[in-house]
C-alpha cells in the first residue's frame, strides 16, 4: 500500500508538469503578433506554428507512452520534463521562422509525452471516490499555465521582449528532481505490467475500439479548448482594440474561471458520472458565447470569458479520469495519452480554420460560430460514449466498458 500522501505527490507532479507545459505553449499564443513581426512571418504561418506543435504531440505520446507501459511511469516522465524544457529554452534563440517552427515541432513531442504519462500515474494513485476532483485539479494545470503565461507576458515582455519568456521555460527541468525523489512508482503498473513488447502490442491492438472512441472525442474536445483559447488574445487585440496589457488582464480573469470550473465540474463528475458532467458543462458554455464574442463593453466581456472558460475547462477537467477509466491497466501508460494526442493533432487545425474564416466574415462571428459548433459536436460525441465511473484499477482488466 502506498503512503496516504503518495497520491498527492503524484497528482501534484502531474499538475505541475502540465502547468509548465501549458505555460510554454501559451507563451507563443500571447506573444504571437510580436514573434510574427520579429521573424517576418505571416499570421497564417504563426497559426500553423501553433497547429504544428499540436500535430507533433502524438509522437511524444507514442514514444513516452510505450516507455511508461514497459518501464514504469516515473522514468519517462522525468526524461520528458528535461527534454521539453531544453527545447523551450532553445525557442528563445530562434532567428528565423523556420528555426522557430522546427523547435515548436520538437516542443510538441515533449508536450505530447507529458500528459499521458503524468495523467496515468496520477489517476492510478488517486482514490476512486476522489478521482474526478483530482482529475479536475490535474487538468487545470493547463489553465494555470495559461494564467502564468499571461502574467509573464504582462511583466516580462514590456521590459525584455518575448525571448526571455522562453528562457523561463527551462524551469520544468527542475520538476524532474521532484519526481525522482518525491513520487513513487505506480503500484497498479507494477501489478499489471506486460511481460514483453509483443504482449504490449497485442494488448494495444485488442483495444482499438476504445482508442477510436477516445480519438474522436478528443478531436471534438480539442475544438472546444483550442478553438476558444489560442486565437482569443489575438482577437482581443486586433478586433476588440485592447492593448497587450489589457489582453493579459482579461486572460488572467478567464483562466481563474477555468481553474474554478475545472475543479467544480470534477467534483460533480464524482457524483453524477463523467459523461453527464461533461455534457452539462458543454451545454452551459453555449449560453456564454454571446457575451464572450459580442459583448458591447469590457465588463460584460469579462463575465462572458470567465463563464465560458469555466465550462470549457470544466468539461476538460473530467477528461483525465474518464479516459483513464476506459482503458485496461496494462495499456494505461500508452493508450489514453496516444489517443488523446492523436485527437489533439487532428482537431488542432481549428486555429488555421478560424484564421481563414475571419478573412470572409466578421472576426466575432468567426469565434462565436466555431465555438457553438464544437460545443454541440463534443456534447453529442460524449453522450454517445461509454464510461467506467470510479472503476477500481489493478483488479478487473480487459473488459468492455460499461454503459453506466
Amino acid at each position: 500500500m502506498s503512503a496516504p500522501s503518495d497520491h498527492r505527490h503524484a497528482v501534484a507532479a502531474g499538475f505541475l508538469g502540465w502547468t509548465l507545459d501549458a505555460f510554454d505553449f501559451f507563451l507563443v499564443v500571447f506573444a504571437l503578433t510580436d514573434i510574427q513581426r520579429d521573424l517576418h512571418a505571416s499570421s497564417t504561418q504563426m497559426a500553423a506554428a501553433i497547429s504544428t506543435t499540436l500535430v507533433m504531440r502524438p509522437v511524444g505520446a507514442l514514444i513516452f507512452g510505450l516507455m511508461a507501459d514497459r518501464y514504469g511511469r516515473r522514468l519517462p516522465l522525468m526524461l520528458d520534463l528535461v527534454f521539453f524544457s531544453v527545447i523551450e529554452v532553445m525557442s528563445g534563440f530562434a532567428q528565423t521562422f523556420t528555426q522557430f517552427l522546427v523547435l515548436r515541432a520538437l516542443f510538441g513531442i515533449g508536450m505530447g509525452g507529458e500528459w499521458g504519462v503524468g495523467a496515468s500515474l496520477a489517476m492510478e494513485k488517486a482514490p476512486r471516490h476522489l478521482r474526478g476532483v483530482m482529475s479536475g485539479f490535474l487538468q487545470q494545470g493547463y489553465a494555470t499555465g495559461n494564467l502564468l503565461a499571461a502574467l509573464c507576458y504582462l511583466f516580462v515582455f514590456p521590459h525584455w521582449g518575448w525571448r526571455p519568456m522562453f528562457f523561463i521555460g527551462g524551469v520544468p527541468a527542475l520538476l524532474a528532481i521532484y519526481v525522482r525523489f518525491g513520487v513513487k512508482e505506480s503500484e497498479v503498473w507494477e501489478r499489471t505490467k506486460t511481460e514483453s513488447w509483443s504482449h504490449l502490442g497485442r494488448a494495444i491492438f485488442a483495444n482499438w475500439k476504445v482508442f477510436l472512441y477516445i480519438f474522436v472525442m478528443i478531436i471534438a474536445m480539442t475544438g472546444v479548448s483550442h478553438g476558444t483559447q489560442d486565437m482569443y488574445p489575438t482577437f482581443l487585440k486586433t478586433y476588440k482594440g485592447f492593448t497587450s496589457q489589457q489582453a493579459s488582464y482579461i486572460g488572467m480573469v478567464y483562466n481563474v474561471g477555468a481553474i474554478i470550473g475545472g475543479i467544480l465540474i470534477g467534483i460533480y463528475s464524482d457524483r453524477a458520472g463523467r459523461r453527464r458532467a461533461m455534457v452539462t458543462a458543454l451545454l452551459l458554455a453555449l449560453i456564454a458565447i454571446p457575451l464572450w464574442a459580442y459583448a458591447p463593453n469590457t465588463v460584460l466581456l469579462l463575465i462572458g470569458a470567465f463563464a465560458l472558460q469555466a465550462m470549457v475547462q470544466g468539461a476538460w477537467g473530467v477528461v483525465p479520469a474518464h479516459i483513464n477509466e476506459l482503458v485496461p491497466d496494462n495499456v494505461r501508460g500508452f493508450l489514453p495519452g496516444f489517443a488523446y494526442q492523436c485527437g489533439v493533432a487532428a482537431g488542432g487545425w481549428i486555429t488555421v480554420i478560424q484564421d481563414v474564416m475571419k478573412e470572409h466574415i466578421a472576426y466575432s462571428t468567426t469565434m462565436a460560430a466555431s465555438a457553438a459548433f464544437v460545443f454541440i459536436a463534443a456534447a453529442i460525441v460524449v453522450s454517445l460514449g461509454r464510461e467506467r465511473h470510479a472503476t477500481e484499477f489493478g483488479v478487473v482488466q480487459d473488459q468492455e466498458p460499461s454503459t453506466t
